[in-house]
């Protein structure tokens, strides 16, 4: 076989244009690639025209995405017959790229199979796909991919903002460093002032670099517990990645949640979010119970603090206003806000009901390899190991009318269309009962590739239950960083024996797969496999942060330190003013990812330097 053809499967080539003359089948009619202008190309597209050159034969083309499993094939076009030789008949159609393409001809009049190509096309990419006899007189078909024109990489604007964010870090963290330094500081107090100016501030006001206290204001300690930065990091990780996605990510699908099974990056944010305020419930209720605080008086916080949570989310935040003024009839009820309401009242009252403030006399008794942090806590394990057991009973027992006994898939055309109103079984079955469809999420992530119907809400009923052993898990680092304080090497270590066994405990559940495991990883069911996934990160992360950030103090955490101060104000700040100018503006090319990532990065930027501002002026909304 020559250089300029490249074998794809048994009689498929895919050869370039400017090939054509030394490739075996690859010829092309020029003038039919000016069917490419009937054919307006959206972001994530390619062109593909389809030459049928087998004569008294139409063909069927059905299309879909390589990731959409069991899914059954959608028609995409109908290709005429070749009328004469050398005419033949041709359809010009977008296919999708964002993933890898699955392309089945059949024979229109018989239903047969005549070739099916697996392939993956580039963005604004031009293809040709050519059928026709091997030779005259031979009934062997051969199906050819030439392209025509070469795709762009969309993803390079990622990559250029990717390390233009690097350099910034390292030359930002750079820059801190010297500060820090006694001698530079002297140096630039040296060079900026004349020695005469420099011998009085130093006899009269005290020389600058020898202050008491040399370290930056965040960092003193005072009588009120030391607050962990690495904490505060983390949110603020999770919530500038929350903002990004929720604006666009730049249109990337891998920006966007997962349509069913396995994960993105969007897909992250929100469990973390709420990891980290499980770490942050134990944290703060230890040192206002510490303070002398009632538990009486702290259930009122906790109750009012889950109360304003959910009537945010409902009546602030509420995605159904992009159809117009908000009725009741056809509000969406769950939401962010009101899981992570539903999640804090659980898990808090939970905690304050058997919690125990901790003595500073013992943290550094303990050694490696004690489980105080777990034993002291049995009565809370004890009912999220049985929120856990309800949640599994519920979903893989429950009946769910039309539908099989634990389903777990998406519905529409999964599972070869079998189960089309059955999108998340169980869950989705249990919001519908006791909801009503106009109060759930009505553009589900299922519908992009499983062209799902049914409306199904990924913060629904059964998902909470999931996201309330997230946040407990959340509370177990946070005893870890509170019950071994002064034991850095104990909390590493606890940190790292967390994330491998939750790392475990999920790869035992998906058998290391994306859809083969006993309980997919699966950000719409929250299921179980997905809340230990997401958790082991979560720890490893930690276990990465703290001694970076609060031991060593290498890194302040900024910029993600300041919008986890105020992570709420970030948050609704942000829904709410989504459409606003600066954070959105009319775009010249709607169909370029490079500006809408612009344009996205641009508006959290803006929301990092807004929380940056705040905090400089000790501004928090507190809840």
């Amino acid at each position: 076989m020559g250089s300029d053809a490249i074998l794809v499967s048994r009689n498929f080539f895919i050869c370039r244009v400017e090939e054509i003359p030394s490739s075996r089948g690859c010829h092309i009619i020029r003038e039919d690639l000016d069917k490419k202008k009937h054919v307006e190309l959206k972001m994530d597209q390619a062109l593909l025209l389809i030459h049928n050159e087998l004569p008294e034969t139409n063909l069927t083309v059905y299309w879909n995405f390589d990731r959409c499993y069991h899914c059954l094939l959608q028609v995409l076009a109908t290709v005429p017959q070749s009328r004469k030789a050398g005419r033949p008949g041709v359809a010009a159609v977008a296919v999708g790229t964002q993933h890898g393409s699955i392309l089945q001809l059949n024979d229109t009049a018989e239903d047969k199979e005549v070739c099916r190509l697996e392939y993956k096309f580039g963005e604004f990419g031009n293809y040709s796909f050519l059928v026709k006899h091997v030779r005259d007189g031979v009934s062997e078909i051969a199906c050819d991919l030439v392209v025509n024109k070469e795709p762009v990489d969309s993803n390079l604007p990622v990559c250029i903002a990717f390390l233009v964010g690097v350099a910034l870090v390292i030359v930002v963290s750079f820059l801190r460093f010297l500060l820090s330094l006694e001698d530079f500081q002297n140096w630039i107090s040296k060079a900026i002032n004349s020695r005469e100016t420099d011998r009085l501030i130093n006899s009269e006001l005290g020389s600058p670099s020898r202050a008491s206290d040399p370290q930056p204001e965040a960092w003193r300690r005072s009588a009120a517990p030391l607050r962990l930065r690495c904490v505060d990091t983390f949110r603020g990780m999770a919530l500038i990645l929350m903002v990004f996605v929720n604006y666009g990510g730049g249109k990337y699908w891998y920006f966007k949640h997962s349509s069913w099974n396995g994960l993105t990056v969007a897909d992250l944010v929100f469990p973390w979010f709420v990891f980290i305020m499980g770490a942050s419930i134990f944290l703060s209720m230890a040192s206002i119970l510490q303070r002398g605080c009632s538990k009486l008086r702290l259930l009122g916080k906790i109750v009012w603090r889950s109360f304003l949570l959910i009537c945010i989310g409902i009546f602030v935040v509420n995605p159904n206003y992009c159809l117009g003024p908000l009725s009741w009839e056809k509000a969406r009820i769950p939401g962010v806000l009101q899981r992570l309401g539903a999640t804090y009242f659980v898990v808090a009252v939970l905690e304050l009901l058997f919690a125990k403030p901790v003595p500073e006399t013992c943290a550094s008794e303990r050694s490696c390899f004690s489980l105080l942090d777990i034993t002291a806590s049995w009565p809370q394990w004890l009912f999220v190991l049985i929120l856990e057991g309800v949640w599994l009973a519920l979903t893989f027992f429950l009946p769910v009318p039309g539908c099989p006994t634990g389903y777990l898939g998406p519905g529409g055309i999964g599972d070869g269309g079998r189960y089309r109103n059955c999108t998340g079984g169980a869950a989705g079955y249990v919001d519908r009962l006791l909801l009503g469809d106009q109060h759930l999420y009505q553009h589900p992530s299922s519908a992009v590739l499983y062209h799902t119907e049914v409306a199904y809400d990924p913060e629904g009923i059964l998902g909470t239950i999931n996201s309330i052993v997230m946040a407990f898990l959340g509370v177990q680092a946070g005893k870890i960083l509170l019950y071994y304080k002064d034991q850095t090497r104990g909390i590493l270590i606890r940190f790292a024996a967390w994330g491998c066994l939750l790392g475990l405990v999920s790869v035992a559940l998906t058998k290391a797969s994306e859809n083969e495991g006993f309980i997919p990883v699966n950000k719409n069911l929250w299921s179980v496999s997905y809340v230990t996934t997401l958790s082991s990160l979560a720890f490893l992360i930690l276990l990465a942060l703290y001694p970076v950030v609060d031991v060593k103090g290498l890194w302040t955490g900024a910029p993600f330190f300041y919008p986890g101060m105020n992570s709420i104000l970030v948050y609704v700040g942000h829904e709410v003013f989504a459409s606003y100018f600066p954070f959105q503006w009319k775009l010249g090319d709607q169909q370029s990812h490079k500006e809408h990532l612009v344009q996205n990065t641009v508006a959290t930027a803006l929301w990092v330097l807004i929380a940056y501002v705040l905090y400089k002026k000790k501004v928090f909304w507190k809840i």
